[in-house]
């Protein structure tokens, strides 16, 4: 039968409710002019002329397939097998959605709960969740749930100032009109001491991130005398992390982390145009209870099969969401399905091969970038895949030149901080040949004038 949302009468009521006499006194603000304009539409197309003229135009886009691209800052291009595309793309995956229903997702959950065991591998961490939407949202999540942790009696959360601007920015956002006051600000780049020297008895949690935004990393030394100092006052240490090094490094869980969280892109996901993407959160055990968003877990049936299916997830989240320590609901579960199964077809040797080519094809771009006349590496600590190189002249001009050879440069650290006009973010991954990474050199050389 025909679906009518709304009747006539049923129309009138609601705008005697507002005050208003009739819909079109609701756009009493948009000109009359504006509100019904001609469109000249073109003329009808064949199917055939259609795909002709969007592949004409998709031609005319900037994209990786086109371009040799070293920028990372968050994002990262990566290598994709085929399976997890495969994976993705069926049809009981693609159009699932929350699976309350246990009884008829368990393909769904058993590929969460995988996508929790390794994440939890990853981070050397007990717990990890169904996932966040970013990197940015795990982080702020985190930062709240030491909050409540510490049942709100604390009120200063300390923030390195190496975590990505924008998490920071996230942070701020979701602790605005909660008494929380965000420090950090002003403690030096990668001054770990001066960091810990701020934690006090009214600090619930200290957050990092390693490798930082500038692609450099922290000792397990300096961060387990970090993790040492919050205990000792009673909070939680946080670490944000790009996922790949924990292939290859000791993991936050080994020096003393509480809470681990970062984008998880990285693992089988594309750029896509900055999204969907999707934030890992892993905790300790004790702290489950506090955890935002959903955890997949393993069981029996009666007649003692295993089984999967949602649980740890307070009623607060669906029911009573003013009492709630998060309202994180859903997630990104095509995502974390890829990540799973890109995690899965790697294995333990794949993922730290992928890390080790990432480590050593930035150090030899960095290498021959800092032989260049006018070009000077800035990072002087040890970096994973990512360095800042500072430039002869703005960096604008330097990636506008490098464009025109079908090269997309790195991040213009200015749009961070205008003092940073000549500073560029370099990010190599497995996917750069040495003739890609040598085309970079030659095209930076071109571009110093």
């Amino acid at each position: 039968m025909s679906y009518v949302p709304l009747t006539d009468a049923g129309s009138q009521e609601m705008l005697a409710a507002i005050g208003v006499s009739s819909v079109d006194e609701l756009f009493t603000d948009v000109p009359q002019q504006h509100r019904y304009p001609d469109i000249e539409l073109p003329s009808p197309l064949s199917e055939l002329e259609v795909l002709r003229e969007l592949r004409q135009r998709s031609e005319m886009n900037t994209d990786l397939e086109h371009c040799i691209s070293f920028l990372g800052a968050g994002a990262y291009q990566h290598f994709i097998p085929s399976i997890v595309n495969h994976i993705t793309s069926r049809s009981e995956f693609s159009t699932s959605y929350t699976p309350y229903q246990a009884e008829v997702s368990q393909g769904t959950l058993q590929a969460t709960f995988e996508f929790q065991s390794m994440i939890c591998a990853l981070t050397g961490l007990e717990v990890a969740n169904a996932s966040h939407y970013d990197g940015a949202t795990a982080l702020a999540e985190g930062v709240l749930m030491a909050y409540n942790v510490l049942r709100g009696k604390r009120h200063k959360a300390i923030l390195s100032p190496m975590i990505h601007p924008e998490y920071r920015d996230v942070v701020r956002t979701y602790a605005q009109g909660m008494p929380i006051t965000v420090l950090g600000d002003k403690v030096l780049e990668n001054d770990i001491e001066a960091l810990a020297s701020m934690i006090d008895g009214d600090t619930f949690c200290v957050a990092v991130q390693n490798p930082g935004f500038s692609g450099e990393l922290e000792s397990v030394k300096s961060l387990r005398a970090l993790s040492d100092a919050a205990h000792d006052q009673g909070a939680l240490l946080i670490v944000a992390g790009y996922p790949i090094p924990l292939a290859l490094f000791q993991p936050p869980g080994a020096y003393g982390a509480d809470i681990a969280v970062g984008e998880a892109q990285p693992l089988g996901n594309a750029l896509n145009y900055g999204g969907p993407y999707i934030g890992y959160f892993a905790c300790r055990k004790q702290h489950v209870h506090k955890m935002a968003g959903r955890v997949v877990g393993q069981t029996v049936d009666i007649e003692g099969r295993r089984g999967f299916t949602l649980t740890l997830s307070a009623r607060e989240q669906h029911i009573r969401r003013e009492r709630a320590t998060s309202n994180i609901c859903t997630n990104q579960a095509l995502c974390a399905l890829a990540a799973a199964a890109y995690m899965s077809a790697m294995g333990r040797s794949g993922l730290r091969t992928v890390a080790e080519l990432c480590h050593h094809k930035a150090h030899y771009l960095a290498r021959e970038i800092g032989a260049l006349d006018g070009y000077r590496i800035v990072t002087s600590r040890p970096f994973f895949n990512e360095f800042v190189v500072r430039c002869p002249r703005p960096v604008r001009a330097i990636n506008a030149a490098l464009l025109e050879q079908g090269i997309i440069g790195g991040l213009d650290l200015g749009c961070i901080r205008e003092e940073w006009q000549d500073r560029m973010l370099v990010c190599t991954t497995e996917i750069h040949s040495r003739q890609m990474l040598d085309a970079m050199v030659g095209a930076l050389r071109g571009a110093a004038t």
